[in-house]
């Protein structure tokens, strides 16, 4: 299985030319919000409505088509501050995502208690 983790620190985004690229894969008309102030860029599905607010970091980091714009892309997947890397583990592996100051890996999944 592969799975897009962010390997430095800052914290996984993708691109504005990933977050297109992805959208096109999935059949999504994203859509740009063109009246903004943010530096980083803000998506909608559709059109700019509340209700249709489009976040990449819920995008699943095995969805198929997240692991193809990264693996076609390259570098410029990368969102602000990010540095994309494809991790490959087995299939039958029950993992999650840990993170240390937007640095990730992949964990396989055990019990905690605190």
């Amino acid at each position: 299985m592969k799975i897009v983790i962010n390997s430095d620190y800052g914290g996984f985004s993708l691109s504005d030319e990933a977050i297109l690229e992805y959208g096109r894969l999935k059949g999504l008309n994203l859509v740009k919000d063109e009246n903004t102030n943010w530096s980083i860029s803000i998506f909608y599905k559709d059109s700019v409505a509340k209700e249709n607010y489009f976040e990449d970091r819920d995008i699943p980091r095995n969805d198929p088509a997240l692991v193809e714009v990264v693996e076609v892309l390259g570098e410029a997947a990368n969102g602000f501050a990010a540095s994309l890397k494809i991790v490959e583990i087995p299939e039958d592996v029950d993992w999650c995502i840990e993170e240390n100051d937007g640095r990730e890996w992949v964990s396989e999944k055990h019990r905690t208690w605190s």
